[in-house]
């Protein structure tokens, strides 16, 4: 095969980037600041904010000028630090009681550093329970209401199962309760702390996108991971492809995907090299915005799907999604983070519009999240949803993602005051979305046995 690469191809991409607003949706860079860990509550706020500090300090100017460079938005700059229940672990040790408050103190100090080296989000603030949870993992998880409640740029991320360890049950149920009362907290009164909190099975290490992302342990000091985007490169690739069968259908997205994938890997080794850190991985996920032509609901249904939520959305998630890895691996020299078609409700015009209408339901989400990436993500529901009802949900949704083996993810929005049907606007790239109708009971007395779902038996299939 010729490695040339001819006009058509070049005019091809040119046309992604300058009419179908192909951009970069994050350039995450993953910092190591377990050297920071000490049991004094203002040595280990001075560590981890100097080393922040230290490897942040240049990464706006030179994702700015490689943005400038080729021409290509770059969205997001963000970073990730080290799941702090891990790092704060002996000062939350040695403060007992006051570890709350001095955690929520950390999270100000590292919202702040954010904010100096013009970081958009920065993720860590979080724990790794998949096993179980330490008295320093409770310390955290309890406080992150209040730590959300006072920074803008902190996220939040706990892994509460994956494939190997089952389920943590005990750690599932208080983050029913932590999402409850973060949203009782959210400053605006919309419940949009929320957004900035991620609740997984399988969690990668490597992710880019928020709110889960962290740094990875057994990982470089410095690495930067890239997250692609391309909705509305990929709806213009799909509505000229009128005439295709599947398997053509499927050909025109791989190479869309390729093309978007090499354009990814090409900022993301140049930012990685600028900056002096390890270049990580490119996450290939479809990643949505609330533009008209950036949903990836328009996507689905320009492939034939009548409206996303009917019948045959997730056959059409599934060629969607399985044509987008397939395109994007090849161009990729390490794939991470999620990899897969995103369905963050709010943040997607297509899919907020279907919820609205009735079709689109948690329960669809559910399903959708069985074949692609997160999982039920930015969905706004009524602020007195019960907390074991909010637990049930991602009790659902981490089971998916323990016996499929792939990364998922919950973002629930309570939404104080709210009813189904109500519209609650959250800004930026968190979109507007209308409050799902959610059943008032779920698994309260399953979850009350408390416990861990042991790992499932992967040798038969059934």
């Amino acid at each position: 095969m010729s490695s040339k690469i001819s006009i058509d191809e070049i005019l091809e991409t040119v046309d992604m980037i300058v009419y179908r607003h192909l951009n970069i949706r994050a350039v995450t860079l993953g910092i190591n600041v377990m050297p920071a860990a000490t049991s004094d509550p203002t040595n280990l706020r001075r560590g981890i904010s100097a080393i922040f500090r230290a490897g942040a300090s240049r990464l706006a100017e030179v994702v700015g000028e490689i943005s400038s460079k080729y021409g290509i938005e770059i969205v997001n700059r963000r970073v990730t630090l080290t799941p702090l229940s891990i790092v704060a672990s002996p000062m939350i040790h040695g403060a007992g009681s006051g570890a709350g408050s001095e955690l929520v103190s950390l999270a100000r100090e590292i919202d702040g550093v954010a904010a100096d080296v013009d970081v958009d989000m920065v993720g860590g603030y979080g724990a790794l329970v998949q096993k179980g949870e330490s008295a320093a993992d409770v310390a955290l998880e309890e406080s992150i209401p209040e730590a959300l409640a006072a920074t803008k740029r902190v996220c939040s991320a706990v892994n509460v199962a994956d494939s190997r360890s089952g389920i943590n049950v005990d750690a599932v149920l208080r983050m029913g309760q932590v999402i409850s009362r973060a949203a009782e907290l959210s400053p605006g009164g919309r419940g949009e702390s929320c957004a900035r909190l991620m609740v997984l099975a399988n969690a990668p290490d490597d992710n880019p996108f928020m709110a889960g992302g962290f740094h990875g342990l057994g990982t470089r000091d410095l690495v930067v991971n890239v997250g692609i985007s391309g909705p509305a490169v990929l709806l213009a690739a799909v509505r000229s492809a009128e005439g295709a069968d599947i398997t053509g259908l499927a050909e025109i997205i791989k190479r869309v995907a390729f093309k978007i994938t090499r354009v990814g890997e090409l900022v993301g080794r140049e930012v990685a090299s600028r900056i002096g850190a390890e270049f990580g991985a490119v996450d290939i996920s479809l990643a949505p915005a609330p533009a008209e032509e950036e949903s990836v609901a328009k996507v689905l249904e320009a492939m034939g799907l009548e409206k996303v939520g009917l019948p045959g959305t997730v056959g059409a998630m599934m060629i969607l999604t399985d044509s987008l890895k397939k395109g994007g691996a090849m161009a990729a020299s390490r794939v991470g983070g999620f990899s897969g078609v995103m369905t963050p409700v709010s943040e997607d015009l297509g899919m907020a519009r279907r919820a609205a209408e009735g079709v689109l339901n948690v329960e669809t989400l559910l399903a959708m999240s069985s074949v692609s990436a997160t999982g039920t993500d930015m969905v706004p529901v009524p602020g007195d949803t019960p907390p074991e009802v909010l637990a049930s949900i991602i009790l659902d949704q981490m089971a998916i993602g323990v016996v499929t083996g792939k990364p998922v993810g919950v973002r629930l929005l309570p939404v104080p005051g709210a009813v189904p049907g109500d519209v609650v606007d959250l800004g930026g790239l968190f979109g507007s979305g209308v409050v799902l109708d959610v059943p008032r009971q779920g698994a309260a007395k399953l979850l009350a046995r408390r416990g861990r779902v042991p790992p499932p038996i992967t040798s038969l299939r059934g």
